[in-house]
């Protein structure tokens, strides 16, 4: 054997949005259309640390001492989780790349086994309804039913509908001033990652100010063409 490794075909997606856009939602119903595997940056830190690969292991000593976990240790755990069984259907990468030498390392990773960003889906929300969409939420709790101050409130206030209980809770994170600071970091963060993948004529763009069903319609037909 040579060690060389047969080049694939496997789909590799990447979904673009700021919190709130709904990515987690739309990668599960991604998953379970196309049979994709969603890669969040964060479980795979967990996972690879979890089970003691090497670079779960230098993350673990990175992270003990309070520091950022490097590019370098990204990678290597990301090569690692590609070359499980399961990724062979295709991945949905979310939260990777964040930055465009993140995105030039992945570029190089996927080249190893032939493969390519087939498409970056971003997904674009109007700021100031963002705002009004998170700083809004609230949950009950005692039983965690969600409600939202415009969109879904009790129908009996100050009443969960579900066990009747009267204690709410809001995060810390989800006042407006928080979500808006978050939302134009996104945008910082992200602006040079759409132009890299314009440029390569990977990008895609959807509106993810509507309807759930309709914004997985519409990522299925991308995903489709992206990978015919």
């Amino acid at each position: 054997m040579d060690g060389s490794k047969t080049p694939t075909t496997a789909p590799v997606l990447i979904l673009l949005g700021p919190p709130g856009a709904g990515k987690g939602t739309q990668a599960r119903m991604l998953e379970e259309t196309f049979g994709l595997v969603q890669l969040s940056t964060g479980d795979l830190l967990r996972a690879a640390v979890t089970n003691g690969t090497e670079a779960g292991q230098q993350a673990k000593a990175v992270m003990d001492a309070g520091a950022l976990v490097s590019d370098d240790i990204v990678i290597a755990i990301l090569r690692d989780r590609l070359a499980e069984a399961d990724c062979a259907r295709g991945v949905i990468l979310d939260g990777f790349p964040r930055t465009t030498v993140q995105a030039e390392a992945l570029d190089t990773l996927l080249g190893e086994n032939g493969q390519k960003i087939d498409a970056a889906i971003s997904l674009d929300v109007d700021d100031a309804a963002m705002v009004d969409r998170i700083s809004g939420r609230f949950t009950c709790a005692g039983c965690g039913e969600g409600y939202h101050d415009t969109f879904k409130a009790p129908t009996t206030k100050g009443q969960c509908d579900k066990c009747q209980g009267t204690d709410f809770k809001r995060r810390a994170d989800d006042t407006a001033e928080t979500v808006a600071a978050r939302l134009d970091a996104y945008h910082a963060q992200t602006a040079p990652l759409i132009a890299f993948y314009d440029a390569q004529g990977a990008l895609a763009r959807v509106d993810a100010m509507g309807d759930i069903d309709d914004i997985a319609k519409t990522l299925g037909a991308i995903v489709r063409r992206a990978t015919a």
